[in-house]
C-alpha cells in the first residue's frame, strides 16, 4: 500500500530467493495478504470476496457450459435441453450459472450501496470508483447477452426490445442497433454476436477486478468512520490497522459459507424462482409474449426506460426513456463529483441518512414497478421514482453538503475501535 509502512517480504529460502529474482509472485501475495486493514471494517465490507467467488464461479461455469451449446437459431434451444437432460450434472451447472448471476448482481448492488453510505467514491478512490463501474457495466452487458443464449420466448424478445432502443439515438441510431443485431432482426448473427461477446467480457472484467483491487491497495481501504488511516508511523499504523490474514481473511470466509448455504438451498429446491417461465418455451418471432421483461437484476433501470411516456421539448419519448435509463447509471459515475460534503462516511451525517435510504427503497420500488406491465398506477410511480433518483444525485446531494450539519467524527481509526469493542488492541473486529 503506497504511503502505509508495513512488513516487506525477504524470501528464505534458496526456492523461493530463485523465484523472486525472477517473478516477484510471492512478495505479491505476501504484500495482499499482510496488507493493512483499517481493524473497523464491519460486514458490510464482506461483498468484495462474494464477488470475485461469482466471477470465478460464472467464468468455470460458463466454460462448462459453452462444451455442450450450440449458438445457432435451430440448435440452440435444443442444445439448453440436452444441457439440462443429457449432460452428466448439466442441469446443476446450468441452474449454478443462472442463479450465478443473480447473486453477483444481488452483490454488487449490496456492494454499490454500501460504497455509496460510506463515502468510498470520495478522495482519492475516485479512479476505485469508476473502474467499479466500468465492470458494473460490463456486468449489465455480459448477463443481457448471456440471458439470450437459451433462445427462448423471453430471450429472443428482452433482445428485441433493448436493441431496439439504440435505433432511438439520432444519426446513429440505425447503424449502431444493425451493428449489434448482425443484420437488420434478431436472428441467427445476433446470436452469435451475443455469444462470442458473452464469452469474450468475463474475462475483461476479470482484467478490470485486478485493476480495482490494485488500486484500492495503492489508496488503502475505506471504513465505517471514513477517517483514513495514519500513515506518519509504523506504530499509529499498527494501532489504526490489523493485517489482511488472517482477521479479514477467516471473517470474509465465514461469511461467503453462510451466503453460498442460501444460494446452495436456491439452487437446489428453487433454481427457477428469480426466472420467468416463458424462457422454457422456444423463440417465436410471429408471437409476442403479453408481458416482456429482464431478469430481476435490470428491472430498476427498465423502469426508468418506461418512465417517459411523453416527449420532452424537441427528444422524443422512446430516445428521453433510454436518456432516463443510461443517465441513471451516469449518476452512479460521476457521484465523486455531486457530493460537496466534506464528511466522507454517512454514519456521521443525519440528514443524509434519511435521503440515503429512501433512495434505497425508491431503488426496490422501481425494481418493482418494473416487473410490472406497462399500464397504471405503475407508470405514475415508476415516473415519481425516476424522478427522486435524479433529484437525490442532482439536488439533494450537492446542496447537504452545503446545508447538513455533520456529527463529531473520532479523530482516529483506534479510537473508534476502542468506542464499540474497548481497549483489548488484539480482539477480532467485529460489528
Amino acid at each position: 500500500m503506497s504511503g502505509i509502512p508495513h512488513d516487506h517480504y525477504e524470501p528464505k529460502t534458496g526456492a523461493e530467493k530463485w523465484v523472486e529474482s525472477r517473478l516477484p509472485i510471492i512478495g505479491l501475495a505476501h504484500a495482499t495478504l499482510t496488507i493493512p486493514t483499517p481493524r473497523n471494517l464491519n460486514w458490510m465490507w464482506i461483498w468484495g470476496i462474494v464477488l470475485a467467488f461469482c466471477l470465478v464461479l460464472q467464468i468455470v461455469t460458463g466454460i462448462t457450459l459453452v462444451m455442450h451449446y450450440t449458438p445457432d437459431t435451430t440448435l440452440a434451444f435444443a442444445s439448453v435441453e440436452h444441457i439440462m437432460r443429457d449432460v452428466n450434472a448439466g442441469w446443476a451447472l446450468r441452474y449454478v450459472h443462472a442463479n450465478g448471476a443473480s447473486l453477483f448482481f444481488f452483490a454488487v448492488y449490496a456492494h454499490i450501496f454500501r460504497g455509496l453510505y460510506y463515502g468510498s467514491y470520495k478522495t482519492p478512490r475516485e479512479i476505485t470508483w469508476i473502474v467499479g463501474m466500468l465492470i458494473f457495466l460490463l456486468m449489465m452487458g455480459t448477463a443481457f447477452m448471456g440471458y439470450v443464449l437459451p433462445w427462448g420466448q423471453m430471450s429472443f424478445w428482452g433482445a428485441t426490445v433493448i436493441t431496439g432502443l439504440f435505433g432511438a439515438i439520432p444519426v446513429i441510431g440505425d447503424d449502431i442497433q444493425t451493428w449489434l443485431l448482425g443484420g437488420p432482426a434478431v436472428d441467427n448473427s445476433t446470436l452469435t454476436h451475443f455469444f462470442s461477446l458473452h464469452y469474450l467480457l468475463p474475462f475483461v472484467i476479470a482484467a478490470l477486478v485486478a485493476v480495482h483491487i490494485w488500486a484500492f491497495h495503492t489508496t488503502g481501504n475505506n471504513n465505517p468512520t471514513g477517517v483514513e488511516v495514519r500513515r506518519t508511523s509504523k506504530a499509529e499504523v499498527e494501532a489504526d490497522t490489523l493485517p489482511f490474514w488472517p482477521y479479514f481473511v477467516i471473517k470474509d470466509l465465514y461469511a461467503l459459507a453462510f451466503v453460498l448455504v442460501i444460494f446452495a438451498a436456491i439452487v437446489g429446491f428453487m433454481p427457477n424462482f428469480l426466472g420467468h417461465p416463458d424462457n422454457y418455451i422456444e423463440a417465436d418471432p410471429l408471437k409476442t409474449p403479453a408481458h416482456i421483461v429482464p431478469e430481476w437484476y435490470f428491472l430498476p433501470f427498465y423502469a426508468m426506460l418506461r418512465a417517459i411516456t411523453f416527449d420532452i421539448l424537441f427528444i422524443n419519448s422512446k430516445l428521453a426513456g433510454v436518456i432516463a435509463m443510461f443517465g441513471s447509471i451516469a449518476m452512479l459515475v460521476i457521484v465523486p463529483w455531486l457530493d460537496t460534503s466534506r464528511v466522507r462516511s454517512g454514519r456521521f451525517r443525519p440528514m443524509f441518512k434519511i435521503w440515503f435510504w429512501l433512495l434505497v427503497f425508491d431503488f426496490f420500488l422501481l425494481m418493482w414497478c418494473g416487473g410490472m406491465p406497462a399500464e397504471q398506477p405503475f407508470v405514475i410511480i415508476s415516473q415519481l421514482g425516476t424522478l427522486y433518483w435524479f433529484v437525490f444525485f442532482l439536488v439533494i446531494l450537492p446542496l447537504l453538503g452545503i446545508i447538513e450539519k455533520p456529527l463529531a467524527q473520532p479523530e482516529t481509526i483506534e479510537q473508534d475501535f476502542k468506542d464499540h469493542y474497548g481497549d483489548a488492541s488484539d480482539a477480532t473486529p467485529a460489528e
